[in-house]
């Protein structure tokens, strides 16, 4: 059994003073509100409702922490930070919101890393490349998780993935320190790249690491779904082929003249 299975909501946080000081090493998740945060935190910790993972995006607006502990004690801990990005939040709980997050990732002493979570379909958007602009300054390890990579094909996924790399090598290139920017592609569905984001994070926290065992589902939905679309497309164009040719070969039949009566001699 996975450590990360150990995780147990501890406290919800509004404002950076009630922060807890424990000595243990912290990883933060963060993303957009629509970028599957809370259910990419369920799936790595094997709980179905350890962070709570609405159909409304925002919900999460606070710092969530839940503790790692073992026979021994407290061991490390995990961070649920607010969503960002969300346009029906109210201007002051939004500024409260960016304030929270962009201080705790900046400051915070005990936080070894932080996965940032971005729709493979639409990622480094403006507020994405924002998080790791604030983020770099700290010379600590950051993962990008490209969610909802299901929903690509395998090509377009290998590209996707192939440019959110080359996006982090600049930012590489640009910042001072030596910190360690990866790229990896996720769907918390299909179990892509479940376990390699695990022991990324078990890394992190200096916990032992063991891996999921394999579900066999399929891992690119959207490649078999446009197979689909692509297939049907061709039987309803063969359907109006096929059709079209039967009108051509059946001939109109003409119609008959009859003649008319003639009238009897008087």
């Amino acid at each position: 059994m996975s450590i990360l299975q150990q995780a147990r909501f501890s406290v919800t946080v509004n404002h950076l003073r009630d922060l807890t000081q424990d000595p243990v090493p912290e990883v933060a998740f963060a993303g957009r509100s629509n970028a599957g945060k809370s259910t990419a935190l369920n799936v790595l910790c094997q709980q179905k409702r350890l962070a709570f993972a609405s159909k409304t995006p925002g919900r999460t607006q606070h710092i969530n922490f839940f503790e790692i502990s073992d026979k021994e004690g407290l061991k490390a801990k995990l961070v649920d930070l607010p969503g960002y990005g969300y346009a029906e939040v109210r201007g002051g709980v939004k500024l409260h919101w960016e304030k929270l997050l962009g201080d705790y990732i900046q400051v915070r002493g005990h936080l070894a890393g932080l996965v940032l979570l971005m729709d493979a379909r639409r990622p480094f958007t403006e507020l994405d490349c924002q998080m790791v602009e604030w983020y770099l300054p700290t010379g600590k390890p950051l993962l990008v998780l490209l969610t909802k990579a299901d929903k690509l094909t395998r090509n377009e996924a290998a590209q996707t993935l192939a440019r959110a790399r080359k996006v982090l090598a600049e930012y590489a290139a640009q910042s001072d320190s030596q910190a360690v920017l990866e790229a990896r592609l996720f769907s918390a569905t299909a179990r892509i790249g479940l376990n390699e984001a695990a022991q990324t994070v078990c890394a992190w926290l200096e916990l032992p690491f063991t891996p999921t065992p394999e579900v066999k589902v399929a891992p690119y939905a959207g490649a078999a779904k446009k197979s689909a679309e692509k297939k049907a497309a061709g039987q309803s164009a063969a359907k109006l082929g096929a059709g079209a040719k039967l009108k051509a070969a059946v001939k109109p039949v003409k119609a008959v003249k009859t003649a008319k009566p003639k009238k009897p001699p008087l």
